[in-house]
């Protein structure tokens, strides 16, 4: 008998819309605790990671003035959390306290545990007589139950310095998203005006300079917990995150980085560490015993998200025949092998993946040399004209043929792979140059950045200007297996998955220099069950 999840569960958020889903930060005194100006919870609440029977659930407090981020002072302090089945909180079913302190930055998470799945819960944190904002997130239905639709918001590539988060914003409005899927650099690393709006600085950063130390690291996280768009997506729905490489250094790879110098930076090990503490104490996901952040999560027989991690086991980054090298690896042997089991294992009707940097292939060869320039600085080609993508899957050929070919060998069919990184938006079929067009093993659907830096920034244009569209046509026309591709627009991607089909729909923001912006539906395109062929659709209706 099939399961139908209603509004009160996994289709539909439901009970509140995603605009009063951040609470006013209502307190049990009436005031917020002596000497925290701005309250005692003004990073905001976030939950993470959904599973049958719990959610992870995230906050930072700020006992005093004096314990701010990074500063490594402050007291002791013991917050309580509670889960409730109304955002009145009348039916509590879960809650209990916990002590932060200066050891782990006053962050606060908490992996609750025994609740009903395929539920919408709220959440608060308290204080000292104050509660927090009250968040509204979901546990994931049993792995063997038949749901019918499931709704995700993409995002990727949040560039503080370059505009504002209405991308969140209008995720967060439209009350129908079930998940938001992060691929990565939700922070950037650099220095003010290092890397900006097309050479304007917006809104500056938090350390001014580059960051490098844990406490470095914890500002600039703390700092874009400050914004409120970002906030309401946080406290609307739960975020499943992978990390790309500006959490820790631009191009990373497991033994370096572009952006890191040891002669005056120090040694890059020590960089990873403060990097990744600061991220697991600021951000709401699991990590395996040793760090690991490659995980998987299903959502009944519908979908399994596997979310993988390409910075922390890749070998550095090569051209030339170097990028065929079989012993050179963009996930490491470990990951390869859980990746390619488990998406041959799985029951589940769509195995989505998420994917920090773009798999399909891209050939440059016959591109301009006025494409080349803003392309190669988006995809990471070498100025000598070396026509690849070595920090992409296009870096890494050896790895990205096993993988195919185990899809293809293995019978493995539906896969759709979500990507970030290229701050452009795509539709691809995936395959190999041995494979050819003709049959592709899987499609991927590559989402714009939410404010970093597109072609017509670099260029100097305006969206949508006449170069940029012939250097889509360009792309495309080189790329056959490239189905459409937009090089200007930022924004965000809702994918929905069903039985039937696998869609998303792309929306653009009018100005992300502009606080508020409103977006726009740009294009959609789906794959029908069974196939690995893409199709363009119309927009949705209202």
């Amino acid at each position: 008998m099939t399961n139908t999840i209603d509004r009160r569960t996994l289709l539909r958020l439901a009970g509140a819309s995603a605009g009063t889903a951040v609470l006013a930060g209502a307190t049990l005194t009436g005031a917020a605790p002596a000497g925290a100006a701005g309250g005692a919870f003004r990073h905001g609440v976030a939950s993470g990671d959904p599973l049958p029977d719990g959610v992870l659930l995230w906050t930072r407090l700020t006992p005093t003035d004096e314990a701010q981020p990074g500063s490594g002072v402050g007291p002791e302090a013991e917050v309580t959390w509670q889960v409730a089945a109304d955002p009145d909180f009348a039916t509590v079913v879960a809650q209990g306290a916990l002590t932060t302190g200066p050891a782990r930055d006053h962050t606060v998470k908490v992996a609750v545990t025994g609740l009903a799945p395929a539920t919408t819960w709220w959440y608060r944190f308290g204080y000292a007589g104050a509660w927090s904002a009250t968040g509204r997130t979901m546990t994931a239905p049993p792995a063997d139950a038949d749901i019918d639709r499931l709704r995700l918001g993409v995002v990727s590539c949040a560039n503080w310095e370059a505009g504002y988060f209405s991308a969140y914003r209008n995720l967060a409005d439209r009350g129908e998203v079930n998940l938001v899927v992060h691929l990565g650099d939700y922070l950037y690393e650099y220095g003010t005006g290092e890397f900006d709006a097309g050479g304007s600085v917006v809104r500056p950063v938090l350390p001014a300079h580059e960051v490098l130390t844990l406490a470095d690291y914890r500002i600039r996280h703390a700092l874009y917990k400050t914004d409120p768009d970002l906030q309401a997506l946080h406290a609307s729905v739960p975020w499943v995150i992978t990390w790309d490489d500006h959490e820790v250094a631009n191009d990373q790879w497991s033994g370096g980085a572009e952006n890191h110098t040891p002669a005056t930076e120090g040694d890059f090990a020590d960089r990873v560490a403060a990097a990744r503490q600061a991220y697991a104490e600021w951000m709401p996901v699991r990590t395996g015993a040793d760090g690991a952040i490659y995980r998987r999560l299903r959502f009944g027989r519908l979908a399994e998200l596997s979310m993988l991690d390409l910075r922390s086991y890749r070998s550095q980054q090569a051209s030339g025949s170097a990028v065929d090298d079989p012993a050179r690896t963009i996930t490491g042997d470990a990951q390869m092998s859980w990746l390619k089991s488990g998406l041959a294992a799985s029951t589940a009707r769509w195995k989505l993946v998420g994917n920090p940097v773009m798999i399909a292939r891209v050939d440059l060869a016959t591109l301009p040399a006025w494409l080349l320039g803003p392309i190669g600085r988006l995809l990471g080609v070498p100025e000598n004209g070396v026509v690849l993508n070595p920090d992409q899957w296009d870096g890494y050929n050896a790895d990205r043929n096993e993988l195919v070919d185990h899809l293809r060998a293995t019978g493995t069919r539906d896969v759709v792979f979500l990507t970030g990184d290229i701050h452009t938006s795509w539709a691809n079929e995936v395959t190999t140059r041995a494979t050819g067009t003709a049959t592709p093993a899987a499609v991927e659907f590559v989402v714009p950045s939410v404010t970093s830096d597109n072609v017509n920034d670099f260029l100097g244009l305006r969206e949508g200007n006449a170069l940029s569209v012939l250097g889509a046509d360009l792309l495309r026309a080189t790329n056959t297996h490239v189905r459409w591709t937009e090089l200007d627009g930022h924004g965000y991607g809702v994918l929905e998955v069903t039985r039937q089909a696998c869609r998303m729909d792309w929306y653009h923001l009018a100005d992300r220099t502009r606080p508020g912006s409103a977006s726009r539906w740009v294009a959609g395109w789906s794959v029908a069950a069974g196939s690995s062929t893409l199709r363009r659709e119309a927009a949705p209706q209202a």
